[in-house]
Formats: structure tokens, sequence, C-alpha cells
């Protein structure tokens, strides 16, 4: 009897195997737009800080640099300007370091490593140009304190606002 019951089960389910297996699937299909409007656009990705260090009196001139990262979509034309900074009657020709008491520290920031080419605001004249590629492009920025009449001791800072026009 065990036999039979095996034998069966086994015929029982090759036939349901034939069964299945004569459907045929059905299928139905359709397609979508995939868009994307790409626009012209800039970002400054990155800027460091500007560090002259800690120095006694001003006889001789102090370089820093610092770098800006600027990314921009690809083949987009833009310019890099720096602001003069916050320094009560600072120009892009002579920016100023305030401390505490008022006291000022003159610098400058040139575009190039000779530092004889301010960096400005004036679009076409001491602005830095450049052809976005879609990565980040990094531009160098020279400071220089240049020798002078050394103020009070303390703490001196500026800001300098970063602007992309494009």
């Amino acid at each position: 009897m065990r036999k039979i019951a095996t034998s069966v089960f086994v015929v029982g389910t090759m036939a349901f195997m034939a069964m299945s297996g004569s459907a045929s699937a059905a299928t139905a299909s359709s397609s979508f737009q995939v868009n994307l409007t790409i626009q012209g656009e800039c970002k400054v990705q990155s800027a460091s800080n500007v560090s002259f260090g800690s120095h006694g009196v001003i006889d001789a001139n102090i370089d820093t640099t610092s770098t800006i990262g600027v990314q921009c979509t690809n083949s987009t034309p833009y310019t890099v300007a720096l602001s003069a900074g916050a320094g009560t009657g600072a120009t892009v020709a002579a920016r100023k370091m305030t401390s505490a008491a008022n006291d000022t520290v003159g610098y400058a920031l040139y575009r190039d490593a000779s530092r004889t080419q301010v960096w400005g605001v004036t679009q076409n004249v001491d602005t830095q140009a450049g052809t976005g590629n879609g990565a980040v492009q990094s531009y160098t920025a020279y400071g220089r304190v240049s020798a002078q009449t050394t103020p009070a001791q303390g703490a001196y800072s500026d800001l300098v606002a970063v602007t992309i026009t494009y």
C-alpha cells in the first residue's frame, strides 16, 4: 500500500505541473519620460580664513594665502569678487583689520602670487574670471600685511565677502 500512495502522489504532482506549465503569462507595458533642466548656477563651496599669524613689530611684509572654492555648472561664465571688508574706511586697495579698541592694521588681497593685482569688486577690472566645468575650481587669494607703524597689541580681524557673478 505504501507504493500505491507514493505513485498516486507523484502522478498527481506531475499532472498539476503539466496544467500550470501550459498556461501562458500575459504582459502589458507603457513608457514615461524622464526630464531635467540644468540652469546656470554658481556656489562658493569653500573659503579658507586668511591668517597672518602672531607678530610683534610690523617692519617687513607678512604674506599668507587663502583658497576659495567655486563650483559652477559646466560652461557658465563667472567672476569672483572680494569686498573691501568691514573695516572703517577700507577700500579694496587698502583693507583694514580692526581691534576691539578700534585700532587698525592695513592689509591687501591679491589675485596673483607676485602681489601686484589687487582683488576687488569691479567687473573686468579687479575680479577673477572663470568658466564653470561642473566641479569645484580653486582660486588663491594672496594676502599681505605690508610694513607699517605697528598699532597696540591685541587681536585684529576683518570680514571679507566673496561674491560670484554669473
